[in-house]
């Protein structure tokens, strides 16, 4: 009942609207203020989270399988996260403004906010995360006052062009 109403009803259009540019301009000052601050370097954060790991009442660490990931991937290709976080946040703040590939740009914010919490980072990422889920599973619906009003449905055309003649048929 609650997703029928997130994906089909109009006054659920308009409050993920708002949800999605509050959620947006969080995400785009994110990335661009990491892109204009002069050079942003993930090394620190990452040397924390293996220094610093999520640790259980017992003490033991929680997200050992993570830590691993941060130490023997992350910070020998430290570069290229140096790019892909401040590119990543920008972009996601940019399709959740202008509604465009919104449950996409939902899911790698929803991906990229995770790994933020598995490295121990708490701050604002479990209400990100809330929201994101409620936009996530509003799915069109929730960039239907957006690009997505238009590109959803071109995507979907196109997509039918490029199918085979029977799948074509079957779906019109």
């Amino acid at each position: 009942m609650f997703n029928k109403f997130l994906r089909e009803n109009k006054i659920a259009t308009v409050i993920l609207t708002v949800l999605r540019l509050y959620l947006g301009y969080s995400w785009v000052t994110a990335g661009i203020g990491k892109l204009t601050s002069g050079g942003f370097d993930a090394s620190g954060f990452i040397k924390g989270a293996i220094a610093n790991p999520v640790k259980g009442p017992d003490g033991a660490v929680v997200f050992g399988w993570y830590v691993d990931f941060l130490k023997h991937f992350a910070l020998p290709n430290v570069d290229i996260f140096n790019i892909v976080v401040p590119v990543g946040e920008t972009l996601i703040g940019l399709g959740l403004i202008l509604g465009c590939l919104t449950t996409a740009a939902m899911f790698f914010g929803l991906v990229m906010n995770f790994t933020f919490f598995l490295a121990g980072t708490v701050s604002h990422n479990p209400r990100d995360i809330f929201i994101g889920f409620i936009i996530l599973t509003a799915g069109y619906n929730a960039g239907k006052i957006g690009l997505d009003h238009w590109v959803v449905p071109f995507i979907r055309k196109m997509s039918n062009k490029n199918a085979s003649p029977d799948k074509a048929k079957a779906t019109v």
